[in-house]
């Protein structure tokens, strides 16, 4: 089941659907990192060239996953 979170990235509103597994990998990165989701979300956007948000936000998610194991 999709999740959809809103977020103001380079100022403007966006919406984002992922499934709640990579929301949870993506907020609990953010606490590590002492950061907000959003923050940790437009770091995301400005790195992710072409790619689309939601696929760039789970590559993020899976990376963050392996690295922990």
């Amino acid at each position: 089941m999709l999740k959809k979170k809103s977020f103001s990235l380079s100022g403007h509103r966006t919406s984002v659907a992922l499934e709640a597994e990579f929301w949870a990998v993506l907020e609990r990165e953010a606490a590590t990192a002492k950061q907000s989701l959003a923050g940790l979300v437009a770091d995301i956007d400005k790195k992710r060239g072409t790619r689309p948000l939601a696929s760039a936000l789970r590559l993020a998610a899976l990376a963050a996953a392996a690295h922990r194991h």
